[in-house]
């Protein structure tokens, strides 16, 4: 069993901002899949089904972004659920718009909802797929950024990144994350 987690915030406010890329792959991959995100427990919202024979859990955290590993922790307990099976979807400032990068283990580097996540599980090993939302210009605060909505052009850069991360998220799906990350990076 695989867990698929993409980082946001819940609510209409948030939708489609630069912090809530994870649940943009969460929600495309739902479509893809025909898993629809109909459970609200373990302070998320979340669906399971079947991909390519191996059961697959899309999850969206609806704690806000600061306590995101409140609710993986949760479900990870609940359907026992390894470590070694999850990946977790979300935005990086420090990668370019349109721009992928698949990780194993690593530091929070200022997101909190992977410090959330390291603190919940007890460990920063754990399969990550970073999505660029490159860094604010002009003066603009970090958190005005990542609140922001995308600017139209940067949607058509950013709708082949959701595409290929859903991609890498199939290929974990029958091979270990070491050989998609080799892929995919």
């Amino acid at each position: 069993m695989k867990l698929l987690v993409g980082l946001g915030n819940p609510g209409k406010e948030y939708e489609r901002t630069r912090h809530n890329i994870g649940f943009e792959v969460i929600d495309e991959l739902s479509r893809e899949w025909n898993i629809p995100l109909t459970e609200a427990k373990h302070k998320g919202l979340y669906g399971a089904g079947y991909v390519n024979g191996e059961k697959v859990i899309l999850l969206k955290p609806l704690t806000y972004m600061n306590l995101s590993g409140e609710s993986i922790r949760a479900v990870m307990d609940y359907f026992k659920i390894d470590v070694e099976d999850l990946v977790v979807l979300y935005d990086d400032l420090d990668l370019a718009v349109g721009k992928l990068r698949l990780r194993q283990k690593g530091r929070a580097g200022g997101h909190n909802g992977i410090k959330s996540i390291i603190s919940q599980l007890g460990t920063q090993q754990f399969n990550r797929i970073r999505i660029g939302i490159g860094r604010p210009q002009n003066g603009m605060s970090v958190v005005n950024y990542v609140l922001g909505r995308f600017q139209k052009e940067e949607w058509a850069e950013l709708a082949p990144v959701i595409k290929k991360s859903g991609e890498a998220c199939e290929a974990f799906l029958e091979k270990p994350f070491l050989q998609v990350m080799n892929i995919y990076n």
